[in-house]
């Protein structure tokens, strides 16, 4: 099992690696070339991929498996992930799964319409202690999960 992390606004790389690192999983944070880590974990490597439109989603999805686990919260790279039988997480420690992928890609669909019709919804809300908390409480639980089966 490893975890591969969609990185390049990844708020929870540190918390990632510490929990792998305690089950003893490998993580590759995945990025594009515009963004840097100063990260030198025994247990992680990082991917460096040219920008561009998805670059970074489609390596992902070259080298997922089953029983891996992917953090993004990009919806249709989850969608894909969860064909591959993989587990997903989200920034904020939700798990996308066949029970909520679809609500999650029609909220998506339905922010990209309003967007081109100049609706925008309310800012993003600032991440809080909690919303780390709430990551690391679900990325352990998932981590249980996938390992036991």
């Amino acid at each position: 099992m490893i975890v591969y992390v969609d990185a390049d606004s990844c708020p929870v790389i540190k918390e990632i690696i510490s929990i792998s690192k305690n089950y003893k999983l490998k993580v590759i944070l995945v990025k594009d070339y515009n963004h840097t880590f100063n990260i030198n974990e025994e247990n992680v490597d990082i991917v460096t991929i040219e920008q561009g439109n998805d670059s970074a989603d489609l390596y992902i999805l070259s080298k997922l498996s089953k029983n891996d686990i992917l953090i993004t919260n990009d919806m249709g790279l989850a969608s894909i992930a969860l064909s591959k039988n993989s587990y997903v997480l989200n920034f904020y420690g939700k798990e996308i799964n066949n029970f909520n992928i679809d609500q999650l890609l029609f909220e998506r669909h339905i922010n990209k319409v309003n967007r081109r019709n100049n609706i925008y919804s309310s800012k993003f809300k600032k991440r809080v202690t909690n919303d780390n908390l709430n990551f690391k409480n679900n990325l352990i639980k998932l981590i249980k999960t996938a390992t036991s089966k």
